[in-house]
C-alpha cells in the first residue's frame, strides 16, 4: 500500500476527546474511494507495547475527499497510548502514528492521550437536549417591550418551545442595541429590570429558558467610559479601556479608535486583556443571572475577543451557575472555541450555508450536501454538537422563505418555495443539535437582509401560513417524543444523486429512526437497504402509512416529500 495514502489524525480535540468517565472517542481522516478498513490498536500508556488490544473502527460517511471513521475507547486508567493499522481489499496494510505512515510498526510511532481529566468538556446544562430555542428581536415582536413579549409565551409555549433567546435588551440609542450605553440597565423602550424579572418568571413557568445577548467586543459611544475618553482625552482613566490610536479622539470623518466592523463610530472596541474590562464585563454578566435569573448567554463576536477571556469567562461563570447556557456568536467555523474551555455551542451558520444550498438554491446535490454536513460534524466535538444553534436564519440574515423564493431550480421555484422550506425545517428538527427558529419563521414572514428580516411580527391570522405554522408544531412534538431526534447520532443512509433524494438515521444504542427527503419535484419509488432488522414493520410517523420490511425496504415519496420511518 502506498505510504502517500492521506491519513489524518493528531491526539486533541476534535481528534480526541472524552465522551464520559474513562471514554475516549478518536476520530481519523482516510482518503476516500479507497474502501479501506481502519482498526485502532491501544493500551494504557504505561503497557509494554505489544499488549494492545485492537477494536475496529466505524466508517461514518464521506465527507468528500476524505472518510471519516470513529471509535469509542474504555480506559479505566484514562491513560491511552494507540495505533491506526489500515488494510485495503487485497490485503496492503500500513500502520499510523503519530510518526506518520509506514510499513513498520514501531516506525510509525503511537499516539498518545496522556490522560483523560475529569470530563467537564462532557457536560452541558441539563436541560439542552430537550431545547427548542426561538430567537425573537425585542423591538419587532409584540409592542416592542419585554411585557408584549411575556404576553406570547402561552403562544410559544404552544408552538413547543422551550428556550428563549433575545437579541440584546439594555439601554442604547440604536433600534438593534448592540451599542450598549448602560449594561446595568434594561433600555426604557423595551421596560424595566421588573419587567424583565416577570418575563423570566412566565416563561420558567411554562417550563422555558431564557438566553439574553451579551456584546463584550465593544460598546456603545454612549457608555460611559468611553464618554469620559471623549471628553477628558489623554487624562481619561479609561483611555486603555478602548484602542484609541491618536488623541485627541475623533469620531469623524474617520475614528481615530478601533471599532467593530468597519468604522462604525459608535461602536468603540473594549481592550479586553484590559483587567479592569475583563471584570466589569464578568460582574454584568453574572449580575443578569443572579438578579433576573436568565439561563444562559449568546456572547456577540465572540471570535474578535481576546482569547484569554473567554476561558476565564466560562470558569467563573460556570462556577457560580453551573447551569448557564453559553453560545458564542462566530459565523464561520468555530471549534477552536468549543474545545470545552470557552462555550458550550455556537451558531452553526456553516450549516445553515450548506441547508441553503442544498434546499433554498438547489445549486447542490444531495452528496455534497450530506458531505457538508459530515465535514461540519467531524470539526467538532460531540458536547459541541450537540449544543449548536442550528439556525435556518436569523437577525443578521435574509428569511429562509425568501432565499427559497430566490433560488431552486425551474421556472416555478416560487411555487415550490414553500415546499423546499419545509423539508429544510424537517431536516432542522431532525438533525443534531438545538433547533432555533427565527421569530416569524414559522407563520411564513419574508424579507431580504437586515433590515428587511427584521420587520415586525405578523400577529394577525389572515397574514399568516397557518399550514406552515402546523408543519413546525408537528415536527417540534414528535422531536420531543422520540428521545433518539434529541440525543440520538447521526448516520448517513444513502444519497441518491439523479433523483435528489437522500436519507440518514438517527441512531442510540436502544433506538433507530430513518428519515428521508425528496428534495424534488417528481414522486418516487425507491428500494432501500433495511437500517434495523429488529422490525418488520416501520411507520411513517408524519402520515401514519406502514411498510413492511425485510432485508429491502420499498417506499414511495411524494414530490418535495419526507418520511419519518420509525
Amino acid at each position: 500500500m502506498s505510504k502517500h495514502l492521506f491519513l489524518y489524525h493528531t491526539a486533541e480535540d476534535p481528534f480526541a476527546f472524552p465522551v464520559g468517565p474513562g471514554t475516549l472517542k478518536l476520530r481519523l481522516f482516510v482518503q476516500s474511494g479507497q474502501s479501506l478498513n481502519c482498526t485502532v490498536i491501544h493500551s494504557d500508556r504505561y503497557d509494554s507495547p505489544g499488549s494492545e488490544l485492537p477494536q475496529e473502527m466505524e466508517r461514518t460517511g464521506s465527507a468528500g475527499a476524505y472518510d471519516i471513521h470513529e471509535a469509542v475507547l474504555r480506559t479505566e486508567t484514562g491513560k491511552c497510548r494507540y495505533q491506526f493499522h489500515i488494510k485495503n481489499s487485497t490485503g496492503e496494510n500500513v500502520w499510523y502514528g503519530e510518526r506518520g505512515i509506514s510499513e513498520n510498526r514501531e516506525q510509525a510511532g503511537a499516539f498518545q492521550y496522556a490522560y483523560i481529566h475529569r470530563p467537564q468538556a462532557t457536560l452541558l446544562p441539563y436541560w439542552t437536549a430537550d431545547a427548542i430555542v426561538y430567537q425573537i428581536y425585542p423591538s419587532s415582536f409584540n409592542q416592542g417591550t419585554l411585557q408584549g413579549i411575556a404576553d406570547k409565551i402561552p403562544y410559544l409555549h404552544g408552538l413547543g418551545v422551550t428556550a428563549i433567546y433575545m437579541t440584546p435588551i439594555f439601554e442604547s440609542p440604536s433600534e438593534h442595541k448592540y451599542n450598549t450605553s448602560d449594561y446595568y440597565k434594561v433600555d426604557p423602550g423595551f421596560g424595566t429590570m421588573e419587567d424583565l424579572i416577570m418575563l423570566v418568571d412566565t416563561a420558567h413557568r411554562h417550563g422555558m429558558k431564557v438566553l439574553l445577548d451579551a456584546v463584550f467586543n465593544h460598546a456603545g459611544d454612549t457608555f460611559f467610559a468611553f464618554r469620559d475618553v471623549l471628553e477628558r482625552g489623554e487624562a481619561s482613566p479609561y483611555k486603555d479601556w478602548f484602542y484609541i490610536r491618536s488623541f485627541p479622539v475623533r469620531q469623524a470623518p474617520v475614528p481615530s479608535y478601533e471599532t467593530f466592523a468597519k468604522a462604525e463610530a459608535s461602536m468603540p472596541k473594549l481592550n479586553m486583556d484590559h483587567p479592569d474590562v475583563a471584570d466589569y464585563m464578568i460582574e454584568v454578566a453574572k449580575y443578569w443571572v443572579r438578579e433576573a435569573g436568565i439561563d444562559g448567554w449568546r456572547l456577540d463576536v465572540a471570535n474578535e475577543v481576546t482569547p484569554a477571556f473567554w476561558p476565564r469567562f466560562r470558569r467563573e461563570l460556570k462556577a457560580e451557575f453551573p447551569e448557564l447556557l453559553l453560545i458564542g456568536e462566530i459565523m464561520h467555523a468555530s471549534g477552536p472555541w468549543l474545545r470545552g474551555d470557552q462555550f458550550d455551542g455556537g451558531m452553526n451558520y456553516v450549516l445553515r450555508d450548506a441547508v441553503l444550498e442544498f434546499f433554498a438554491g438547489q445549486s447542490a446535490g444531495p452528496v455534497r450536501f450530506m458531505e457538508q454536513v459530515l465535514h461540519q460534524e467531524a470539526l467538532y466535538n460531540d458536547q459541541a454538537n450537540s449544543a449548536m444553534f442550528q439556525l435556518l436564519g436569523s437577525h443578521d440574515t435574509l428569511r429562509f422563505l425568501t432565499a427559497c423564493k430566490q433560488g431552486g431550480r425551474g421556472w416555478d421555484r416560487e411555487s415550490t418555495s414553500l415546499s423546499r422550506m419545509k423539508l429544510a425545517v424537517f431536516f432542522q428538527m431532525t438533525y443534531i443539535g438545538l433547533p432555533m427558529i427565527y421569530y416569524g419563521d414559522e407563520v411564513g414572514m419574508e424579507g431580504a437582509t437586515d433590515p428587511h428580516c427584521r420587520q415586525p411580527m405578523v400577529w394577525e391570522a389572515q397574514d399568516q401560513n397557518i399550514l406552515l405554522q402546523e408543519w413546525y408544531k408537528q415536527l417540534i412534538s414528535l422531536r420531543k417524543e422520540h428521545e433518539v431526534l434529541r440525543t440520538g447520532g447521526f448516520r448517513p443512509w444513502f444519497t441518491d444523486e439523479p433523483r435528489n433524494v437522500l436519507g440518514y438515521v438517527r441512531r442510540s444504542e436502544q433506538d433507530r429512526m430513518g428519515l428521508i427527503i425528496n428534495n424534488s419535484p417528481n414522486a418516487y419509488q425507491l428500494e432501500l437497504c433495511n437500517y434495523r432488522s429488529d422490525k418488520t414493520v416501520l411507520v411513517d410517523l408524519l402520515s401514519g402509512l406502514t411498510i413492511r420490511t425485510d432485508k429491502r425496504i420499498l417506499v414511495e415519496i411524494e414530490p418535495f416529500g419526507c418520511l419519518m420511518l420509525y
